[in-house]
C-alpha cells in the first residue's frame, strides 16, 4: 500500500509549516499548496515527501482547479488540512469590501468546496479525515475583527455538523480551535502595536497546537481546543449574557 495522501491549505507559514513537518515525520505522503512559490518549494524540498502546488486559494475557481490538479496526478486525497485563511484587524466600515470578500471565499468557501470534493471519495474507501482550522475566536463575535469572527463560527459550526454527518463511515472530522499562536497572523491582520504586544503575550507556540489537532483527529474528536485558558475562555462565553461578552471581546480590539 502506498503512504497516505495529506492535502495542506496554506501550507507555506504559520501552523501549515508545523502540519507539513509532523505529519512528513509520519511517512505520510504531502500536497503542499500555497500562493507564495519561493516557500512552498523549499519546505518541499526539505520535506522530500512532499509536492508543491502553487496556487491563490483565494482566487475564483482556485478550489474547483486544484481537485482537477489532484485527478490529473492520479491522486486522492487521504486526509484534508483546511488551515488556508486570514484575518482583518479593524472595523467593518474601514476595510476595502473586495478583501472582506476575499476572506469570507478563503475562510469558509474554498474550505467548503475543498471538503465537499474529497468527501466522497473517503467515504466509498471507507477512512479518511478532514481537519478544519478554525479558532477560538468562533466561539463569540469579536467588534474589532467581525468577519473574521464570523468566518470561524462557520467553520466550527459547519465542522460539528460534519463530524455528525459522517458517523459510523470512517471518516473523521475535527475542529482546530487555537488561540493566540506564534505565526504571521497578527502581522498579517494589520494589528496595531499595542494589540500585537498583548496578542504575543498570550501566544502558545505552534508545534503543540498542530500536534494536539492531530491527536484530536486520530481521536475524532468533533473539537480541539489547545490549552486550558482557551478552553475556560471559550466555553466560558457560553454562560455570560452576549451583551457583556460583546463588550470584553471589543475592550481589546
Amino acid at each position: 500500500m502506498t503512504s497516505p495522501l495529506v492535502l495542506i491549505t496554506g501550507a507555506s507559514a504559520g501552523l501549515g509549516v508545523h502540519f507539513a513537518r509532523q505529519l512528513s515525520a509520519t511517512g505520510a505522503r504531502l500536497l503542499l499548496i500555497a500562493r507564495r512559490r519561493d516557500r512552498i518549494e523549499a519546505l518541499a524540498s526539505e520535506l522530500g515527501n512532499a509536492r508543491a502546488v502553487t496556487m491563490d486559494l483565494a482566487a475564483a475557481g482556485a478550489a474547483e482547479a486544484l481537485l482537477a490538479d489532484v485527478a490529473e496526478h492520479g491522486e486522492h486525497v487521504d486526509c484534508l488540512i483546511n488551515n488556508a485563511g486570514f484575518g482583518l484587524h479593524g472595523n467593518v466600515a474601514g476595510h476595502d469590501p473586495r478583501r472582506l470578500r476575499e476572506m469570507i471565499d478563503l475562510n469558509c468557501g474554498v474550505l467548503t468546496e475543498l471538503t465537499r470534493g474529497v468527501l466522497p471519495g473517503m467515504i466509498e474507501r471507507g477512512r479518511g479525515g478532514i481537519l478544519n482550522v478554525a479558532s477560538t475566536a468562533a466561539f463569540q463575535p469579536g467588534p474589532g475583527m467581525g468577519v473574521y469572527f464570523a468566518t470561524k463560527a462557520f467553520v466550527l459550526s459547519f465542522s460539528e455538523a460534519l463530524h455528525h454527518e459522517v458517523r459510523g463511515t470512517g471518516v473523521h472530522v475535527t475542529a482546530l480551535c487555537p488561540g493566540p499562536t506564534r505565526t504571521e497572523f497578527g502581522e498579517q491582520a494589520g494589528f496595531e502595536p499595542r494589540l500585537g504586544e498583548v496578542f504575543d503575550r498570550l501566544s502558545a507556540q505552534p508545534g503543540p497546537v498542530v500536534a494536539a489537532g492531530l491527536v484530536g483527529l486520530a481521536a475524532n474528536k468533533a473539537i480541539v481546543i489547545p490549552g486550558a485558558l482557551n478552553k475556560v475562555g471559550a466555553q466560558g462565553s457560553r454562560f455570560l449574557p452576549r451583551a457583556l461578552v460583546r463588550r470584553i471581546a471589543g475592550s481589546l480590539k
